[in-house]
């Protein structure tokens, strides 16, 4: 650096706003949520579509049912992967520092949030189980062990996935103030 140059020292500033950003990872976790649904409702259009098509009846779905059911965890866990990773990006990119703390942040809140929710309903029991009430048709499966080694796959995947998407996205969302230090950095 020649004299006169500037260049800035983040040191007291990361010591005083580094760390967890609370609030950002709220609003990460919001933008999780809103992602889920929304991009969870373009795959039921899709799938409702696809059903309304007349070529696709209840014995088709039947004998096919490991072919969806592994579609389904597929398309979940898409669903899941961009939104975290964009719950993850927003807490980055209102975080100052610590982006990918901040993304796990957004995770840890999703996590906390869903084993209140489950807890709840444990509590509450089968007197608030709406889907019992609901006349859906029943898709023949495989056996019960099946289904049961899947879904902790799928949940392992999941728990795993998010994880990093939310913890990438948070990296990737602080860099735009890595560029706003760089252009601060440049000789005055």
């Amino acid at each position: 650096m020649r004299e006169g140059d500037v260049r800035r020292d983040d040191t007291h500033a990361r010591e005083k706003f580094g760390g967890a950003n609370l609030g950002a990872a709220f609003f990460g976790w919001m933008v999780a949520v809103g992602m889920t649904v929304l991009l969870t409702g373009i795959l039921a259009a899709i799938a409702t579509a696809v059903g309304y098509s007349g070529t696709f009846t209840q014995t088709d779905a039947e004998n096919n049912a490991e072919t969806i059911g592994l579609g389904a965890a597929i398309a979940l866990l898409v669903v899941l992967l961009i939104a975290y990773y964009s719950g993850g990006y927003v807490a980055g990119r209102m975080s100052r520092f610590d982006g990918g703390r901040q993304g796990l942040l957004v995770w840890v809140i999703a996590l906390v949030v869903t084993v209140a929710a489950a807890a709840l309903a444990a509590v509450a029991g089968d007197q608030y189980n709406v889907l019992d009430r609901v006349d859906v048709p029943r898709i023949g499966l495989p056996s019960a062990g099946d289904v049961t080694t899947a879904g902790i796959v799928v949940g392992i995947a999941v728990l795993l996935g998010t994880l990093l998407a939310a913890m990438a996205g948070g990296k990737v969302g602080q860099r735009y103030h890595r560029r706003v230090d760089r252009a601060a950095e440049r000789v005055v």
